[in-house]
């Protein structure tokens, strides 16, 4: 008779990384001369509304990284005091974003040596953060969500919480994802993307995921940020 599968220890990330570091050529010219996390919605930048619920979920350490116009950033944000954080800054150059996959490479030595969380800057929703979790001995879980309009063809497919790149349904990638250190091994800080780190991590079965079925919205274009800025006046869209 078999042994019934022993569950894994999940391990709560202790730090987080908002990429930040994107050029926002979709929404320019607003981002020519103000980075997309500074844009204001609610009567507060972009990004605070993320620093917000990163505090409440009880996280103190938070690493952001910066490219096009990241002086600004750093000015307007400072240490995180305000939000009772710590915020450490990865700067990548004017013109030099590194990806993704770079851009977090690159920050690993800021982000301590357990499993961390990251969130895409431009991102908005409900989702509580004190709930993700990485199991021990997987390198990344994922939060899905269903496909949005400007992408209906999604990103991977999950089976009984493990994310696979092929199959059916696809879900789409939030931009939402707790990482192992060891995804990274070898790597170097220059720009390349994520998604074929997570790939050939769930080749070996070792990325676990979740669904959001709530609020989110990639804030990537001028209409989508027009769109949450009247859900937030509105009264409607305060997910903090």
């Amino acid at each position: 008779m078999s042994q019934p599968r022993k569950a894994r220890k999940e391990n709560r990330p202790s730090s987080c990384m908002i990429l930040a570091a994107g050029r926002g050529e979709r929404l320019r010219p607003l981002t020519d001369h103000t980075p997309k996390p500074l844009l204001q919605a609610g009567g507060k930048p972009l990004i605070a509304w993320q620093l917000e619920k990163l505090a409440a979920a009880g996280f103190h350490e938070v690493v952001i990284n910066h490219a096009h116009l990241g002086g600004q950033i750093e000015q307007a944000l400072g240490d995180g005091s305000r939000w009772g954080l710590r915020i450490h800054y990865s700067a990548e150059g004017q013109g030099r974003a590194l990806e993704t996959g770079g851009g977090i490479c690159k920050a690993l030595p800021l982000l301590g040596k357990g499993p961390f969380l990251v969130i895409n800057g431009d991102v908005f929703t409900d989702l509580d953060y004190a709930g993700l979790m990485l199991a021990e001995g997987d390198l990344a879980h994922l939060v899905l969500v269903d496909n949005p309009p400007h992408h209906p063809d999604g990103d991977f497919s999950l089976h009984q919480g493990r994310v696979q790149a092929q199959g059916e349904p696809r879900l789409t990638f939030s931009g939402i994802g707790v990482y192992d250190p060891r995804l990274f091994a070898g790597c170097r800080p220059e720009p390349f993307p994520l998604a074929p780190l997570l790939r050939e991590a769930m080749t070996k079965g070792l990325v676990s995921g979740e669904h959001h079925g709530g609020y989110w919205l990639d804030v990537g274009t001028a209409e989508r940020y027009q769109e949450l800025k009247k859900r937030l006046e509105d009264g409607t869209g305060n997910h903090a």
